[in-house]
């Protein structure tokens, strides 16, 4: 059996174009200037750690953590509820194991960035 060989694109980039560059007050709550504050370290809102005794760094590493510990309760009651509905539901309302097993996998994850965040790990 041999691999499917998928055709190779070749891309030629378009010049660059953007409208919005002339605008010399670009909306800050679009998508792209939010994914780039993201990007760029923005903590959980945008807005590091209210505490001002604490370095801008350690300040940012907090609201990271307070953001990934509020993912975390929301994806551990996901999937409590799916827990309870397998002992409790009928078995069409259940969700599978492969869903489980990936809720499961997100609270270990977020539970590890969490815990770097608020230790002081990057």
């Amino acid at each position: 059996m041999s691999a499917t060989k998928a055709p190779v694109l070749k891309i030629q980039p378009e010049p660059a174009v953007d409208d919005h560059e002339e605008d010399p007050f670009p909306d800050p709550n679009s998508f792209v200037a939010t994914l780039r504050r993201i990007g760029a370290g923005a903590a959980a809102d945008g807005q590091p750690w209210p505490e001002l005794h604490l370095s801008l760094g350690r300040r940012m590493q907090m609201a990271d953590a307070d953001c990934a510990l509020c993912g975390l309760r929301t994806v551990a009651e996901m999937a409590l509820a799916g827990e309870r509905s397998r002992q409790n539901g009928a078995r069409e309302d259940c969700l599978d194991d492969r869903s489980m097993e990936g809720l499961l996998m997100a609270v270990l994850s977020l539970t590890i960035l969490a815990t770097e965040r608020a230790q002081g790990r990057v």
